[in-house]
């Protein structure tokens, strides 16, 4: 890419950051952000008097959130980038005020041009904005190149050639191109190409415009992958110091992971409390709490949260919707098990014990469970449906080994038991369920998740629970 010559990575990092970061101050504020805050929850018996958090300190914190939101995302997601949005000009307000007062601007552009002698004011300015964004596009060291730019896009040389009908519009635009074309990125050289193809100035100054656009993205984009390695290095300094900023702004900030991990440690010690409890256990032993063990039960409440109804802890607002996602995926996987573990028990190990057959069972399941989690998505009826597919290649493969096939009343059984997945307090899910918790608690105290493997609790084999791990680690 052209862009990178003597390129300071730092200087370019700086610029984006802060870009980026202006454009969305308030965007990430959250509800405990409050201004009647008294003290940070580490010294709750603080009798210093209510701290009043002005609207300053507030944005300041905002910004600060945003920020640490922009370099979390850019270090753990590969896959971020920057796209350049076409706003719809037919179904958004704002993208027909665009397309109206866009089109009075170049009309107007056109009828200037148009007069005898020919007015160059607003063209000028055009080339003014021009010239900036394409010095905005140089490193520190392009000297040459940015002085030729100055040179031959000089507002105060042009307006004197202006006056005595003297300026070449379109060998102006024409040396615009082509410096375009020496400074984008490869992907851009068909688009390159159409501005040369253009005649009509007035459009051509509109399509370098919407070019020089792409083109600020793909600059973007382009500094984004060289500063990922270094966010990724110091990625855990940074967010706590960034953290740390936003306690200073605002006491209450973190009070949601507060009470997350006061919630954590009094599940773990009801479980140490009913333990102690039990015959054989030494109950004058005092329980022994890591914060490591406190942290792992926090992680896996959040796979069961609820959230459209409960605020998620502060400390991982930057990962919100990968944990959301997960917890989707997880319910969809408890699902298939559900399904898989009472069609076991229901036809017996004669059809299951098949090879491939529990993975059609599966792609069954996975398949009319797709969007299960949008709210619209009728999960009763797809149970259903699964039931009905699930009896039908039961009795197809009965059918292929010369046994009997199912009756009408073990099938609307099987379908029934399906269909009451979903239902509280189901035995089947609750089981499931408690055996994915206990899985995942017992893997997730493992030093190494690749090297030693606890054994697969009955029922989940055919779900890969392992591979959902390996996500939540990553």
């Amino acid at each position: 890419m052209p862009l990178n010559d003597d390129q300071n990575s730092d200087f370019d990092s700086s610029r984006l950051s802060e870009s980026t970061a202006s454009s969305s101050d308030s965007e990430y504020s959250r509800q405990s952000f409050t201004s009647d805050s008294s003290s940070k929850p580490s010294s709750p018996a603080s009798t210093s008097p209510p701290k009043t958090v002005t609207f300053d300190e507030l944005m300041a914190a905002a910004r600060n959130l945003s920020n640490l939101t922009l370099a979390h995302e850019i270090a753990v997601n590969e896959n971020f980038h920057m796209e350049h949005v076409d706003l719809p000009q037919n179904s958004s307000l704002e993208g027909r005020v665009k397309q109206i007062v866009h089109k009075a601007f170049w009309d107007h552009l056109e009828s200037e041009l148009n007069e005898d002698p020919p007015e160059y004011h607003h063209a000028i300015k055009l080339f003014e904005e021009i010239k900036e964004t394409l010095l905005s596009f140089l490193t520190p060291g392009a000297n040459r190149i940015r002085n030729q730019i100055c040179e031959v896009l000089d507002a105060d040389l042009i307006r004197q050639q202006a006056e005595h009908d003297a300026v070449d519009i379109l060998g102006l635009a024409n040396y615009v191109i082509n410096t375009m074309g020496k400074l984008c990125a490869p992907i851009r050289d068909d688009d390159i190409k159409q501005l040369k193809a253009t005649v009509n100035i007035v459009e051509l100054f509109r399509q370098i415009f919407h070019v020089l656009d792409l083109m600020k993205m793909d600059m973007v984009n382009y500094t984004i992958q060289n500063i990922r390695p270094q966010l990724q290095r110091n990625l855990v300094d940074y967010e706590r110091t960034k953290f740390q900023e936003i306690l200073e702004e605002t006491p209450s900030a973190l009070d949601l992971t507060t009470e997350w991990i006061k919630e954590s440690i009094k599940d773990e010690l009801s479980v140490s409390c009913e333990t102690s409890s039990s015959p054989g256990a030494d109950g004058s032993s005092k329980p022994n709490l890591s914060p490591t063990l406190v942290l792992n039960n926090g992680y896996l409440k959040l796979l069961q949260w609820d959230y459209q109804k409960k605020a998620i802890p502060e400390t991982l607002i930057t990962d919100e919707v990968r944990l959301q996602k997960l917890k989707e995926k997880l319910n969809e996987l408890q699902i298939i098990a559900c399904v898989s573990l009472i069609t076991s028990n229901m036809v017996g190990t004669a059809i299951v014990g098949l090879p491939d057959f529990a993975d059609k069972l599966k792609r069954i399941s996975a398949v009319l469970l797709e969007g299960m989690n949008k709210e619209k998505f009728d999960l009763k009826e797809a149970l259903n449906t699964i039931g009905v597919q699930i009896c039908s290649e039961v009795n197809r493969s009965l059918s292929e080994r010369g046994f009997p096939t199912l009756n009408m009343e073990i099938q609307n059984s099987l379908v029934g038991q399906i269909c009451s997945i979903v239902e509280e307090e189901n035995p089947i899910s609750s089981l499931i369920d408690k055996r994915i918790q206990l899985y995942m608690k017992s893997l997730l105290t493992l030093p190494s998740i690749q090297k030693c493997m606890p054994v697969i609790p009955g029922g989940l084999a055919v779900i890969q629970v392992c591979q959902f791990l390996l996500l939540l680690y990553e």
